[in-house]
C-alpha cells in the first residue's frame, strides 16, 4: 500500500527509470551518429595510411636495395611519392610485393608469402574473458592487423553484441550493420533465414583482413538457443555448440587465421568460440580484482567445457594461454600479481606484456589501432614502446601458429 501511494504522489512530470534509460539511449546513439558523421561522412570509408620503405622491408623482409631496384626497374607495385620524394606503398601493394617475390624465390616462397599450406589446418583463435576492461578488442584489433600487416589472410568476427571490433573497422553497429548481417545470420535455426558464411563476410579498408560485423542482433542467438533446446529436449548437445564451427568451414579455405573477439560473458556464443577454436587467449588486467574474476571466469569455462565434452564435444586446442594487458611495469601490486600468474600458470603465459600506454588510448579515441598511427602523430617515444609491446606480443602468438603448423 505505501508503494502504491509513493507511486500516486509522484510529482507531475515524473520519468521512471525504465524511460529514462530509453530516452538517454536515444540520446547517446543520435549524438554518436552525429560524431561518426563529422569523423566519416556518409559517403566516407576509413582508410590506410601508407608505408616507407624502410617498414615495407621490415614487414616483408625484402631489403630496400631490393626495393629501390624494383622501383627503378618499373616492376612490381608503383608506389607513390611523398612531398621529401620519399617511396610509399600501400598494404595493397606491399602484399602485391609479397607474391612477385615469392613467385621470383619460389625457394623462400613462405618467407614473403606465409599463407597455409596444404595439410596446415585453419587457426581460429578465441580471445576471451568475462571481465570487462580486460582489452580483448584491442587485443583482437592488434592481432588481426599485424597478422595482415605480416601477409596472413584473417577473418575477423565480432560475436560481442556491444561491436566495439566492428566500429574500429569502420563498420558502426547501429547504422553500418543491418538485420541478419551479423554472425547471427549464419548460426540462426531457421534453415530459409540462414545465410552462407560468404553472404555475411565484408571486405576492409585493411587489406588482408575480412569482417563479419556484430550489433545487438548477435544477443538473438542468445535467446533462441535455450528456445530450440527445450523443444528438442533428449538430442544431442550439438545443436549449438557445433554451429560456429560448421560455418567457418565453409570459408575454411578463404583464410590462414580467424579471430573471434568474444563477448563479455559465458553464453552460448562464447561456448560456440571455445568449441571451434584450435587456440584461446585469455587477456588479463593484472590487478586482484580482475583477476579474482578471472578465476570464477576460468571455474564456470571449466564446468561448462565438462557439460559439452559429456555432450560429445571433443575440444582440439593446440593452445591455451593468457595474456597480460594494461600493464604498467612500474607499478608494483601488478608486478606483484604477474609474478603470482607466472609461478601459477608457468610458461601458458605469454612473456611479453601488452602495456598501457597512452599511445593505444589516443588511437582508439580516433577509432584507430596503434598500427594505423603514423610516426609523429604522438609522441615518439611513447609511440615506440607501445609499438614494441604489441609487436612482442603478436610475434608470440605467431610463433604458436607456425608451431602448430609444424613450421620451425
Amino acid at each position: 500500500m505505501a508503494l502504491r501511494n509513493q507511486q500516486q504522489d509522484e510529482p507531475t512530470g515524473f520519468e521512471d527509470a525504465a524511460s529514462k534509460i530509453v530516452r538517454h539511449a536515444d540520446l547517446l546513439s543520435a549524438q554518436l551518429q552525429t560524431l561518426r558523421a563529422r569523423m566519416y561522412p556518409p559517403k566516407a570509408q576509413k582508410g590506410l595510411r601508407h608505408f616507407l620503405t624502410n617498414e615495407v622491408s621490415k614487414l616483408t623482409s625484402i631489403p630496400d636495395s631490393t626495393l629501390k631496384l624494383l622501383s627503378n626497374e618499373g616492376r612490381g607495385p608503383v608506389p607513390s611519392r611523398l612531398e621529401n620524394n620519399h617511396r610509399a606503398y600501400t598494404l595493397t601493394q606491399i602484399n602485391e610485393l609479397r607474391v612477385l617475390m615469392a613467385e621470383q624465390k619460389p625457394a623462400e616462397a613462405l618467407r614473403f608469402l606465409p599463407h597455409r599450406r596444404p595439410g596446415e589446418h585453419l587457426q581460429v583463435l578465441a580471445i576471451a574473458n568475462f571481465k570487462g576492461g580486460s582489452a580483448k578488442t584491442t587485443t583482437s584489433v592488434h592481432l588481426a592487423q599485424y597478422l595482415a600487416l605480416h601477409g596472413f589472410r584473417v577473418l575477423a568476427i565480432d560475436l560481442d553484441p556491444q561491436a566495439s571490433l566492428s566500429a574500429m573497422f569502420g563498420a558502426q553497429p547501429e547504422v553500418d550493420v543491418h538485420a541478419n548481417e551479423t554472425i547471427y545470420a549464419a548460426l540462426r535455426y531457421g534453415d530459409d533465414e540462414r545465410r552462407p558464411m560468404r553472404d555475411i563476410i565484408r571486405k576492409t579498408y585493411f587489406d588482408g583482413i575480412d569482417l563479419i560485423p556484430g550489433n545487438l542482433e548477435v544477443m538473438e542467438y542468445e535467446h533462441e538457443t535455450p528456445r530450440v533446446l527445450a523443444q528438442r529436449a533428449g538430442s544431442s548437445g550439438g545443436i549449438f555448440f557445433e554451429r560456429l564451427r560448421l560455418a567457418l568451414a565453409e570459408v575454411d579455405s578463404d583464410y590462414d587465421v580467424v579471430i573471434l573477439d568474444t563477448p563479455p560473458s559465458l553464453g552460448f556464443l562464447t561456448l560456440g568460440a571455445i568449441y571451434a577454436s584450435t587456440g584461446m587467449i585469455i587477456t588479463v588486467h593484472p590487478a586482484m580484482l580482475d583477476v579474482a574474476s578471472m578465476s570464477q571466469f576460468l571455474l564456470m569455462m571449466g564446468d561448462l567445457m565438462q557439460v559439452l565434452n559429456e555432450s560429445g564435444a571433443t575440444l582440439h586446442q593446440d593452445f591455451f594461454k593468457y595474456l597480460v594487458t594494461r600493464h604498467n611495469p612500474n607499478d608494483q601490486p601488478q608486478s606483484q600479481v604477474v609474478a603470482m600468474l607466472r609461478h601459477l600458470f608457468g610458461e601458458d603465459v605469454f612473456v611479453p606484456t601488452a602495456i598501457e600506454s597512452t599511445a593505444i588510448e589516443a588511437a582508439g579515441l580516433a577509432k584507430r589501432s596503434l598500427y594505423e598511427l603514423e610516426m609523429g602523430q604522438i609522441g615518439r617515444d611513447t609511440h615506440r614502446r607501445a609499438r614494441e609491446a604489441l609487436d612482442s606480443a603478436n610475434e608470440a602468438i605467431v610463433d604458436l601458429i607456425k608451431k602448430s603448423w609444424g613450421r620451425t
